[in-house]
């Protein structure tokens, strides 16, 4: 087995955990309601439209919500009739755009 020396566990330890908190949580659906309900978060399905009217003819293959850099995002993978996947991300709690690239 290989041990590695004391300073580079440490900082292999620090890497993990700092790369750990950089990537925020997904939220259940227990937790997108009750936001919802709060008045926290906009619905889901209004930003599926605009996701998919961004790509007519694009397919969803994936919606979650998540909590990153301390706010609320949707991240919605789509499936563009090219055969392209973007990854689109809106601020849930107002619905703006926050990005839209290819995904890998």
């Amino acid at each position: 087995m290989l041990t590695l020396p004391r300073p580079v566990r440490c900082l292999g330890l620090t890497l993990l955990a700092a790369s750990t908190l950089a990537v925020g949580r997904d939220l259940d659906q227990d937790e997108a309601l009750e936001l919802r309900h709060r008045g926290t978060i906009v619905p889901l399905e209004r930003l599926l439209e605009a996701a998919l009217g961004r790509y007519p003819g694009a397919r969803l293959l994936e919606a979650e919500l998540e909590e990153e850099h301390d706010r609320y995002e949707y991240e919605v993978e789509i499936l563009t009739p090219e055969g392209v996947v973007r990854e689109i991300k809106f601020d849930a709690a107002t619905g703006a755009l926050l990005k839209d690239e290819e995904d890998d």
